[in-house]
C-alpha cells in the first residue's frame, strides 16, 4: 500500500477527492482545504493498494496536478484497518506483483547518475574482483558483485527503453560505459602497482585457475544466465525484492569479466582479456533484453487486467441501472 500525499489547486480539489474517493482502491481519504501554502491549494491523503496505484497516480496526472500542485508518495509498512483489507479485496490483481511505473521511473532515474559513489562502488568492486581472479578465489569475486552497482543504470535503460525517454537511455549508456571505462583503467593500474610490490604476478594469471577462469570463458550459457538474471532483476526491482535482487547480482559476472580485462590487459594477456570482453558484453546485453521483454510483458498483463475490471465495472453498473429502471406507465 502506499500513501499519498497531494497539493491540488483550489479549481482542481473536488475533481481530485471526487476520482481519489471513486475508485474501490483508495481508502483513509482525507481533505484538509487551504492548508497548503507552497504551493498554495488544497492538501488531500489517501491510502491506495499497489494494485491501484498506477492508474491513481496516470489520472492524476492527467488532471495536471502535478503542474500547479505537487504528488509524492511512501510506502505504508503496517495498515490496521479493515476499510484498507476491503480496498485490497477489491482492487484488481494483487499487491505482490503490481507495477507502480511512476515509482520504478523515479527509482531507476536516480541511479542514471554518474555520481561519485557510483564511480568509487564501481571501481572499488572491480579492484577487488580484479585480486579474486588473480588469486582464484570466488568469494572475492561474490563480494565484487555485491559491491558492484551497475545494475541500477541497466534497470534504468530498461524502464526508460519501455517508456520510449531518450534523455534517460543516454544518461544510463553514458553511465556504464565510463563506469566500466574507469574502472577497468583503475584495475590496470592498480595491477601494476601490486606487481610492482611484489603481491601478485602474470604467473598467477597465466596458472591454472580452475573456479574463476569461467569468467572470460563466455559460452552459450552465459546467454542463459543473462537472461534469467535480467527477468529476475527486473521482477525484484518491481516487486521490491530486495533479496532477490542480491542473489541477481551474485549471479552475473559483469564486474568481474571487466575485472579480468583489466587484469590481463595490464600483463598484455590479450586472448583472456578478448574473451572477458565478450563475457562482458554478453551479460549486459543478455540483461537488458530480458529486462526489457520482462517489463513489456508486466506492462501489457496489467493493462489487461484494468481493462477487464473496467468492463466488469461498467457491466455492474448498467445491470444495477436495469434493476433500479420504474415500470412503464400503463
Amino acid at each position: 500500500m502506499l500513501h499519498l500525499r497531494v497539493i491540488a489547486p483550489s479549481d482542481q480539489s473536488d475533481a481530485v477527492a471526487a476520482m481519489l474517493a471513486a475508485d474501490p482502491g483508495v481508502t483513509h481519504l482525507v481533505v484538509l482545504p487551504g492548508t497548503a501554502r507552497q504551493p498554495a491549494g488544497d492538501y488531500i491523503v489517501c491510502d491506495v493498494v499497489r494494485e491501484s496505484a498506477d492508474a491513481v497516480l496516470h489520472r492524476l496526472r492527467e488532471l495536471g496536478v502535478e503542474a500547479h500542485g505537487g504528488i509524492a508518495a511512501d510506502d505504508v509498512e503496517l495498515a490496521l484497518s479493515a476499510a484498507a483489507e476491503q480496498a485490497a479485496e477489491a482492487a484488481p490483481g494483487h499487491g505482490e506483483d503490481a507495477v507502480v511505473w511512476d515509482e520504478i521511473a523515479a527509482k531507476t532515474g536516480e541511479q542514471t547518475v554518474l555520481s561519485g559513489t557510483f564511480l568509487v562502488l564501481i571501481v572499488v568492486a572491480t579492484m577487488i574482483a580484479g585480486i579474486g581472479v588473480l588469486l582464484d578465489q570466488p568469494i572475492l569475486i561474490v563480494g565484487a558483485m555485491v559491491v558492484g552497482p551497475e545494475f541500477g543504470p541497466l534497470a534504468a535503460l530498461c524502464v526508460a527503453l519501455l517508456r520510449r525517454e531518450p534523455a534517460v537511455v543516454l544518461r544510463s549508456v553514458q553511465a556504464l560505459v565510463v563506469g566500466f571505462l574507469v574502472a577497468m583503467l583503475a584495475t590496470v593500474l592498480s595491477t601494476w602497482a601490486l606487481t610492482a610490490a611484489d603481491l601478485v604476478s602474470r604467473d598467477m594469471l597465466l596458472a591454472e585457475r580452475p573456479l574463476t577462469d569461467f569468467i572470460w570463458r563466455p559460452d552459450a550459457l552465459s546467454w542463459v544466465v543473462g537472461l534469467l538474471a535480467g527477468v529476475a532483476g527486473m521482477l525484484s526491482l518491481t516487486s521490491k525484492k530486495s533479496g532477490s535482487l542480491v542473489g541477481v547480482l551474485i549471479s552475473v559476472t559483469t564486474v568481474p569479466a571487466a575485472a579480468n580485462v583489466a587484469v590481463a590487459a595490464a600483463y598484455g594477456v590479450w586472448h583472456e582479456a578478448a574473451g572477458s570482453a565478450l563475457q562482458l558484453v554478453i551479460n549486459l546485453v543478455a540483461i537488458v533484453v530480458a529486462g526489457l521483454l520482462t517489463l513489456a510483458v508486466q506492462h501489457w498483463w496489467w493493462r489487461r487486467v484494468e481493462r477487464r475490471e473496467s468492463r466488469q465495472a461498467r457491466a455492474g453498473v448498467v445491470s444495477a441501472g436495469r434493476r433500479r429502471r420504474p415500470p412503464a406507465a400503463g
